[in-house]
């Protein structure tokens, strides 16, 4: 990717000094930039659908599965967002197969009863890993056939979409829910957790079949990608699946190294948009998959953790967290990735995760309120809401380097515009305030409007309540101020 930076441009001072007669010519250096500028025009021609759903993530394990018995009115927060097919990975003590005989599904059970009765009533159950037994001490798979895996599966589907089953110990097991789960994704970033990409496409034609037979509503979610693996897995898994494939699961963060600058983290947000037009062109090679949506289920700005000890998985270093997942860069980068993303074809953008510190959460797991990414997740959810039929509006943007814009038209003749700055101040700023974007919305091609509202979320936005909507004059153009990182939302109507 191309990195651009611009410049303010101001005449060189000419400094005389008296040294024996002579004078020494000096330019002052330019002072720091305090804003930029965009001029942007919508117009009236479409560019074809734009269609992305938002959602969120919990990973139910030991560390966490108290979270709605401590925070029971997360609920409400949770179900505001509209999240589509909320994403529940159990890992660890999540995993409800504990031996060959025995189950417990308490942890599991304590997020994912919850989820059940939220949102679309339909969460999507990522089988990110096989019970812990059928691995030997090197991670590799004890059975290279992969049918024991695809048993644990099958009682999964029996567990919360039939009438139970009973294990080995003589155990009945099965869901007190009442919602069954139809959408499913088969195992975890495997290009990361010793999976080769033959290994994979043998364990997905194993267990999509299995899980089936048990259920044939069901639908599946494929490969969660990760880490520019798109090389390698695609064309092994477009030419060797023989398996129900509904949807083609990808994962991206930009970083893994909390020093990276402000400038490095946006720059990989094109990379993005490339990797899912990449992903499409590989389905499309297998006439079977041509039809297949791409949805992004993991996405943050930092995807480096705690390992234990303090120290960082990704780089071995002490571990510190980015507080860019929930800060105004937050409020710049989402709206980025989600229009850059979605411009490209993407049809779902899942947060990593619910609940969560600084770097991952959009609701504080220790003190129960919500954070900024919060706000910017429900106001792209409530903009732009899944299935809406919104149209894609053509627009020309002066400083496209600086300020995205994404543009549509509703179903009801309504004109949203989103304008996000991600102009950042100095080269080296980490978590910085951005510059200023004074920016010109030209909106005189489609027609003449009755009213206009905008909503802001930037560093002056409260966690807590979020912004308020205000009215403002719908004459084109339209002059719009982000202070810094940050994010509108105009609605013409």
């Amino acid at each position: 990717m191309r990195t651009i930076v611009l410049w303010a441009i101001i005449v060189g001072v000419s400094i005389l000094t008296g040294c024996g007669g002579g004078s020494i010519g000096i330019t002052t250096p330019p002072p720091p930039a305090t804003s930029t500028s965009a001029n942007i025009k919508v117009q009236s021609a479409t560019a074809g659908s734009f269609d992305v759903a938002m959602s969120t993530s919990f990973q139910p394990a030991e560390w966490d599965y108290k979270f709605f018995q401590n925070f029971p009115g997360a609920v409400n927060p949770l179900n505001n967002l509209a999240p589509h097919h909320i994403r529940l990975q159990g890992i660890s003590q999540g995993v409800p197969q504990m031996s060959a005989t025995t189950w417990d599904f308490t942890k599991l059970d304590a997020i994912t009863q919850p989820v059940l009765t939220l949102g679309d009533h339909s969460p999507q159950f990522q089988i990110a890993v096989a019970p812990a037994f059928m691995y030997d001490t090197q991670r590799n798979f004890l059975d290279p056939t992969f049918q024991q895996f695809a048993g644990y599966a099958q009682n999964l589907v029996r567990y919360y979409n039939k009438a139970g089953f009973t294990s080995l110990d003589g155990q009945f097991h099965q869901s007190p829910g009442s919602h069954p789960i139809q959408w499913w994704g088969i195992y975890n970033e495997p290009s990361i957790n010793n999976v080769t990409a033959t290994e994979y496409v043998q364990i997905y034609n194993a267990l999509v079949p299995a899980m089936l037979a048990v259920d044939p509503t069901i639908k599946f979610a494929a490969i969660e990608l990760c880490c520019g693996s798109e090389n390698t897995f695609l064309p092994v898994f477009t030419s060797g699946v023989n398996a129900q494939v509904d949807v083609l699961a990808a994962h991206y963060y930009s970083s893994c190294n909390q020093k990276d600058t402000d400038q490095a983290v946006f720059n990989t947000v094109p990379g993005f948009a490339t990797n899912v037009q990449s992903i499409y062109t590989y389905l499309s090679a297998n006439p079977s998959l041509a039809n297949v949506p791409v949805w992004i289920t993991e996405n943050n700005v930092n995807a480096d953790f705690d390992k234990g000890g303090g120290i960082s998985q990704c780089n071995n270093t002490a571990f510190v967290a980015d507080r860019r997942g929930s800060s105004a860069f937050f409020a710049a980068w989402r709206p980025y990735v989600f229009s850059q993303t979605g411009k490209a074809g993407a049809r779902a953008l899942y947060h990593w995760a619910f609940p969560g510190d600084a770097q991952f959460g959009e609701f504080d797991d220790q003190t129960g309120q919500t954070r900024l990414s919060y706000w910017v997740d429900f106001w792209l959810g409530q903009t732009f809401p899944a299935g809406s039929n919104q149209q894609l509006l053509q627009s020309t943007n002066s400083n496209a380097a600086d300020v995205e814009v994404l543009p549509v038209m509703n179903n009801n003749g309504n004109i949203v515009v989103m304008i996000a700055n991600h102009a950042v101040a100095s080269a080296a700023d980490n978590n910085g305030a951005g510059l200023t974007a004074n920016i010109s919305v030209d909106v005189s091609a489609l027609g003449n409007f009755t009213s206009a509202s905008q909503v802001t979320i930037d560093s002056t936005t409260s966690a807590a309540t979020g912004p308020a909507a205000t009215t403002i004059s719908p004459q084109s153009p339209i002059a719009v101020t982000l202070k810094g990182y940050g994010v509108t939302f105009l609605t013409l109507q």
